[in-house]
């Protein structure tokens, strides 16, 4: 059995569509939209709305953790559109959305990445495309348990929820084989991106369950250059699976 991971993708509709070559199925750990590239502003919702210089200084704000200006910058950019911004917003993601899903190969099991919008994805699923949030799946005589989303932060992207909330999902996965999250646990060589120069959060409970359980892997993304892409808790391996956007590479499971 082999088994394609991404996470990331952040629009990569080329690479994704051949991400499962030579694999029985595809996992998606999230952050399919792209809404503003901190490596080329040129792309992403955020330019395509506001332009590539306005980007540029938004990334230069939330680089230097100036979260409260970044806010300011977007507010006055939002209030000059014409019509609601959320409209903007959700017009520019669903087209994202309908070409994700369509290069989407199947079989594939995804769950939400913290910069996606859940309620929006219904809309663009096709057959083979199943979403796991809080739920498991057996694949190859292997259990799989999968926790979307991300916590609480400065960022206020769309899909954050409460540690208590996100706490709830993950003991609803239990123990399982493999354990897909889209954040890491919260153990700092994981959270520590070493080009941002900053700490991503991770999740408590994630670490708690794999301590308690010891899947035989850990897989998530988010953090895009970790300090540590992988190590060990007792007998769990935990695998940063790979910024999908920059590398177009899927990180291969194989039994």
């Amino acid at each position: 059995m082999r088994i394609n991971v991404v996470s990331d993708v952040h629009g990569r509709v080329d690479a994704l569509a051949t991400a499962a070559d030579g694999a029985d199925a595809l996992i998606c750990l999230g952050d399919l939209l792209l809404f503003v590239d901190y490596a080329d502003h040129r792309h992403g919702i955020f330019p395509d709305l506001f332009g590539p210089e306005a980007a540029r200084q938004y990334i230069e704000l939330r680089t230097a953790q100036r979260f409260d200006e970044a806010r300011a910058m977007s507010a006055r950019l939002w209030a000059g559109l014409n019509g609601d911004p959320a409209m903007h917003v959700e017009a520019a993601a669903s087209r994202q959305y309908a070409e994700l899903f369509a290069a989407l190969p199947t079989p594939s099991y995804l769950t939400y990445g913290n910069v996606d919008i859940p309620r929006m994805w219904d809309a663009h699923l096709r057959p083979g495309q199943h979403v796991l949030d809080g739920e498991r799946v057996e694949l190859g005589g292997w259990s799989f348990g999968f926790v979307g989303g991300g916590l609480r932060s400065p960022y206020r992207t769309p899909y954050e929820i409460d540690d208590d909330a996100y706490a709830a999902k993950v003991a609803a996965v239990g123990e399982v084989d493999v354990l897909c999250a889209h954040i890491p646990p919260a153990v700092p060589e994981l959270l520590f991106d070493t080009v941002a120069q900053r700490m991503e959060r991770g999740s408590e409970a994630l670490l708690d369950m794999v301590r308690r359980t010891q899947p035989r892997y850990v897989l998530f993304g988010h953090v895009h250059q970790p300090l540590a892409r992988r190590l060990r808790i007792g007998r769990s391996e935990c695998i940063n699976v790979g910024h999908f956007r920059a590398t177009g590479t899927p990180h291969v499971l194989a039994w």
